[in-house]
């Protein structure tokens, strides 16, 4: 039998293809770009046949059929790894629940840990040897469809093909059924644009970068911002190995910055795992050999990147306390995004030879309700707050007042350097809240 004619005994309808799924099962989105569209409307029809489907996906992009029709969680239970703005919003109406993980476990929690009854994933068309390509998604798709029971394919013919790295495809032989999408536009994630504040703390980063860095971009406008600086500067012969590819490295790229020519490992082409930015991104990534596709227990493995030298890691955060634990996800109970691979990236980037990992953040910010200013410093993370960055891996902080590198240094130390970068309103309240928590020598100087 050729793969074409495989293909049409496997094709369905998207309606006849949900078909499949049965009360009581785990149905799961993947990630991102991937999320079904055709597949999620034809299950949210089924709302009627059906009882406790729990569902599984992240960084939705696009809304979600299968909340719209079931506002109040009577059929569908939908949970992400990661929230975008969307899903943040749908949680603060109780509908979507965070599963909390270390982005490079991903596929190792599939494999070793999760139940799958049905993956729905879009793919590229297949192509002559029978393979449909993950595209801007490869975080855990390889393990998501391996554990599976049934396997639902997708296609949308407006996904570029990212070329790997590992496991950016899946053979039609290792699909069950294969539905024809209606080729929607792909989702696009303009960088914001750029404060004042930004581009000082930015600068501050850049001039920590060498010749010959391969650099990580987190997700936020701060990161972006940086690697917007990068392209304007003199540095050369930059690398790329991150989880996320943005708009930044192609600017990069344009700019000659990008070559990758001085990794250790992927020499010459850039690493990453999924995708989410312009439209000029996506046609960047299509086909291209220069970039490679792997999942994340491969780019976000601290033992993989930490092979290249001057590995430089750059993310956000929302708050830090005077003992260096730095929260990203969470502004006391109420989750925003998650955990992500910034642990991954913070861990791998500081054991790399002559490796740094910055966490980023403006020292103060507005309060939407009350409108007053307040500091992102804290003595003490809320009650409930997410810890994402333990104070264990605390190393270099950067807001627009300066750098605190807290690697390594006692609770007085640290205490000292973080009040420094704090801005300047705030910092006699500070050292009042360090003094009652014994962690203030009385010779420590504010700069």
């Amino acid at each position: 039998m050729s793969f074409m004619d495989e293909y049409r005994q496997k094709l369905r309808t998207p309606e006849e293809a949900v078909k499949v799924i049965k009360s009581g099962d785990w149905v799961d989105y993947d990630f991102g770009h991937a999320h079904p569209v055709v597949l999620d409307k034809a299950l949210a029809a089924r709302k009627d046949e059906l009882r406790d489907i729990k569902v599984r996906g992240c960084l939705a992009l696009r809304p979600l059929e299968i909340v719209n029709v079931d506002p109040k969680r009577e059929v569908f239970t939908y949970s992400s790894w990661h929230f975008s703005g969307y899903e943040r919003k749908l949680h603060d109406q109780g509908l979507c629940n965070y599963i909390p993980m270390i982005f490079r476990n991903k596929p190792l929690f599939y494999r070793k840990s999760l139940e799958v009854d049905v993956a729905m994933i879009s793919v590229t068309p297949m192509d002559q040897h029978g393979y449909f390509n993950f595209s801007l998604t490869n975080t855990a798709s390889k393990a998501i469809t391996e554990k599976a029971k049934i396997v639902i394919v997708e296609v949308n013919e407006k996904l570029p093909r990212a070329l790997g790295g590992q496991e950016e495809s899946i053979h039609i032989s290792e699909v069950d059924y294969i539905v024809e999408g209606d080729n929607p536009d792909l989702p696009v994630l303009p960088p914001p644009e750029p404060t004042e504040i930004d581009k000082k703390i930015a600068s501050l980063i850049v001039e920590e970068i060498e010749d010959g860095s391969t650099i990580q971009l987190g997700i936020g406008g701060m990161p972006n911002t940086v690697g917007t600086l990068i392209a304007e500067s003199d540095l050369k012969d930059l690398g790329c190995q991150t989880e996320m590819l943005v708009d930044a490295y192609l600017a990069m790229y344009k700019a000659g910055k990008l070559t990758n020519k001085r990794k250790n490992i992927d020499k010459g082409k850039g690493t990453w795992s999924f995708c989410v930015g312009s439209k000029e991104l996506y046609e960047w990534v299509d086909n291209n050999p220069g970039l490679a596709a792997y999942p994340v227990n491969y780019t976000n493995n601290p033992w993989v990147m930490a092979q290249n030298d001057k590995m430089i890691t750059i993310n956000n955060c929302v708050e830090v306390d005077l003992f260096g634990q730095a929260s990203s996800e969470s502004s006391g109970t109420r989750h925003i995004s998650g955990t992500g691979g910034q642990l991954d990236f913070l861990t791998g980037g500081y054991m790399s030879n002559g490796g740094k990992s910055f966490i980023c953040f403006s020292s103060t910010y507005t309060d939407k309700k009350t409108g007053e200013v307040k500091s992102r410093v804290v003595p003490t993370l809320p009650s409930g707050e997410i810890v994402t960055d333990p104070r264990t891996q605390a190393h270099y902080l950067v807001t627009e007042w300066g750098k605190a590198d807290l690697a390594g240094r006692s609770t007085w130390e640290r205490v000292e350097r973080i009040i420094n970068i704090a801005h300047p309103d705030f910092r006699e309240d500070l050292i009042k809240a360090a003094e009652k928590m014994n962690i203030w020598r009385q010779t420590n100087k504010i700069l």
